[in-house]
């Protein structure tokens, strides 16, 4: 039987989030939104500081360290288990010092052609999301002939770049990378057919949350707060869990909690 799987709670210190709209720029502000994340049931906090919505430009690295430094060493120094959302290996390689134990690179390590190195030194687990371009231009690239073998197969090639590079085969994390070049349909085909990804034998780490192709969904027309997708998130985590994925990326942690604490008692009950 699967296990239940982690939950990575989002933690945007942006001032520019598509989903809280800098809520938690301020430092100390960041910091009580993390413990409150843990609260609620995170296993880990998501730190990042640079918004990755489509259409967003880049952020110098020493502002994004401006950003997320002082909350990562915040948190870990409360016993919080950090993760670091970056694709820049100063940053990486910075938030480490201060106390993450993993780091989430939405480009898989191709945006900075150091980030491999600094991981492979470190020896921490690197989620490697499907990736075809930065947000400004990932749109038009959002082509495909057969949208789960062709995540499958530029996700394989890029797990033996980074092993090649020095990367334990251990330590690699998967993201199918949903929302990121992909249409709504090109979504709901990847999440239908994750159990390809899962033949590369690699965990997967699966966000989902607030992302606009579930604002798409018949019941949620004309609603325009992307907190209306967390009932979605929720419900799309408990079939995540049923698939046997390694772990969740929500901003609502709380009802993901909710619906993976369903989903242990449905799997509870004795045949």
């Amino acid at each position: 039987m699967p296990e239940r799987p982690l939950v990575f709670g989002i933690l945007n210190v942006t001032p520019d989030s598509f989903s809280d709209g800098g809520r938690f720029a301020d430092p100390d502000a960041a910091v009580r939104q993390g413990l409150r994340l843990v609260a609620d049931g995170a296993d880990w906090v998501d730190i990042g500081g640079e918004s990755t919505r489509p259409g967003a430009g880049r952020v110098a690295a020493e502002e994004e360290q401006r950003r997320v430094l002082p909350v990562v060493a915040a948190l870990a120094e409360q016993g919080v288990r950090v993760s670091i959302d970056t694709m820049n290996a100063d940053t990486a390689r910075a938030a480490l010092a201060a106390g993450a134990g993993i780091v989430n690179d939405v480009s898989g390590g191709l945006a900075d052609p150091a980030m491999p190195e600094v991981v492979a030194s470190a020896r921490v687990p690197f989620v490697v999301m499907h990736w075809r371009g930065h947000s400004a231009a990932m749109s038009a690239r959002a082509v495909y002939d057969d949208v789960v073998l062709e995540v499958r197969d530029e996700l394989a090639a890029r797990v033996q770049a980074l092993i090649d590079q020095g990367i334990a085969a251990d330590r690699i994390v998967l993201d199918p990378g949903i929302g990121f070049a992909k249409e709504s349909e090109h979504n709901w085909r990847v999440l239908a057919g994750l159990g390809a990804l899962q033949e590369l034998g690699h965990p997967l780490l699966v966000g989902v949350s607030r992302k606009r192709f579930l604002g798409g969904l018949p019941s949620l027309s004309g609603a325009e707060d992307p907190a209306a997708r967390d009932l979605p998130t929720a419900v799309t985590s408990a079939l995540l869990a049923l698939q046997g994925v390694w772990a969740v990326r929500v901003h609502d942690v709380a009802g993901t909690a909710a619906a993976l604490d369903v989903v242990d008692a449905w799997r509870g009950v004795p045949a």
